[in-house]
């Protein structure tokens, strides 16, 4: 018995290495660098697109509660992501390029794992696969997957601009984190007064626009995790203030004083050259993105290393069509993982993609398939996927508001979050005990 994984990004690496950590073979099918997204620019596996932050580290917050109890799975990619990790404050970030090459390194040495490079057009008509092709799923692929399960919603998404280190006006911006926390290594900031906010708001929201392909028109939703800057800008002049541009927590060192706003930079890679425009999300066309974000005086010079670009983001219906175990409901053996699920942001995707693979191998051995409690964050996004009862069904990314509460009910809200983390993680040993002793997988 061998297993299809269908896509080599962030939830085909985890399924594709879950199988292979159950003992069966794995088939990888990944169609770079024979064929690339618009948004995929590296030959490598796991690719980072939008940011290189995979947020919080804390376990007391809902996305550090996620990474403690995917390494409670063996997940490959936090092993990559704390081989790569560049300072970040309270964040968990990579050197991008490292942390992919890692993974890909780590999938292609494993001897159960055989990767095969080329499109694939259709879903397996029998056996067991997972089909974890993303958001930006091949053209050919989609259509297939959209007559398969019965239609799709699409969403467009953003990335944010990178600029080098050496362009950086240094006399007007300086390194902090918010309230001295990580270090002052981990951000860079381009604080401005009230009179070069208000210009450079006023040049955001007229500001050009790039089109967006044919393809994308059919359903322009902005998914509110990573609304373009100028989108946001034009809800009024102080919601990026208020936003992406907060400037609580810190103090301009020239003045003394807490600036009107500030634009964060944080560290891309690991020799600290790269540095991404956090909340910078945007579709504007290239030439404008210099000129507009040339008016924040830190970024006057500054050298663009990648613009931010826009591309379509596309997702199932998932409550009608998978279970909580990410197999399709009328389709037993077929599982998709990844952000084509419904789960938000890059380690949700990463974790949706260790349960596929996990109940994949599952289906191959007799086994039960593993369904979390819905107290852990893991199996509260799967829920989510698999049970929800909206008729709008939305992306979801961690967060706190998916656990069921806590009784009796803690007022404190680092408190309320601790016990949360600390019930989650309990019963996530619970769950995992009990399919050691009765598998022997763990």
């Amino acid at each position: 018995m061998r297993i299809s994984v269908i896509g080599a990004g962030l939830a085909g690496c985890e399924a594709a290495w879950q199988i292979a950590r159950a003992g069966i073979p794995v088939d990888l099918y990944e169609m770079k660098p024979e064929k690339f997204s618009p948004a995929h620019k590296s030959p490598d596996f796991a690719e980072l697109v939008c940011s290189n932050s995979l947020k919080a580290e804390r376990t007391e917050s809902a996305a550090g509660l996620l990474k403690q109890e995917m390494r409670r799975f063996g997940s490959l990619l936090m092993e990559c992501a704390d081989a790569s990790r560049v300072p970040a404050g309270g964040a968990l970030a990579v050197d991008r390029h490292i942390f992919s090459t890692l993974a890909t390194e780590k999938i292609r040495s494993h001897p159960l794992i055989t990767v095969h490079t080329g499109e694939v057009t259709h879903l397996p008509d029998e056996g067991i696969a997972v089909v974890a092709t993303g958001p930006l799923t091949a053209d050919a692929l989609a259509a297939e997957i959209e007559r398969f399960c019965g239609g799709s919603l699409s969403f467009f998404d953003a990335a944010a601009p990178i600029v080098t280190a050496e362009s950086l006006d240094w006399d007007h911006c300086f390194a902090a984190s918010r309230y001295d926390k990580g270090g002052d290594d981990a951000y860079i900031n381009c604080p401005m007064n009230k009179e070069e906010y208000e210009t450079f708001y006023e040049a955001l929201v007229t500001a050009e626009r790039a089109p967006v392909h044919d393809f994308d028109v059919r359903n322009p939703k902005v998914y509110e995790g990573c609304m373009p800057i100028e989108v946001m800008a034009q809800r009024g002049k102080d919601t990026v203030r208020y936003g992406p541009l907060k400037p609580v927590g810190l103090r301009d060192p020239r003045t003394g004083h807490r600036p009107w706003a500030v634009v964060q930079l944080r560290r891309e890679n690991a020799e600290g050259t790269l540095y991404n425009l956090v909340g910078f999300q945007t579709n504007l066309k290239f030439g404008e993105q210099k000129r507009v974000f040339g008016l924040i005086p830190g970024l006057r010079n500054a050298e663009y290393a990648r613009y931010g670009v826009m591309h379509r983001n596309t997702f199932l219906d998932s409550p009608r069509v998978l279970g909580p175990d990410f197999c399709v409901k009328s389709r037993p053996g077929l599982f998709f993982a990844g952000q084509i699920t419904g789960v938000e942001g890059y380690m949700e995707s990463a974790a949706s993609g260790i349960l596929a693979g996990w109940n994949a191998a599952a289906a191959a051995q007799e086994r039960e398939p593993l369904v979390l409690p819905a107290t852990t964050m893991m199996g509260a996004l799967s829920r989510h996927v698999g049970e929800s009862v909206t008729e709008d069904f939305q992306p979801m990314g961690a967060n706190f508001g998916v656990l069921p509460p806590l009784e009796p009910h803690i007022r404190d809200k680092r408190e309320r979050y601790a016990a949360l983390a600390d019930r989650s993680l309990k019963d996530l040993e619970l769950a995992l005990s009990a399919c050691q002793g009765k598998d022997g997988i763990l």
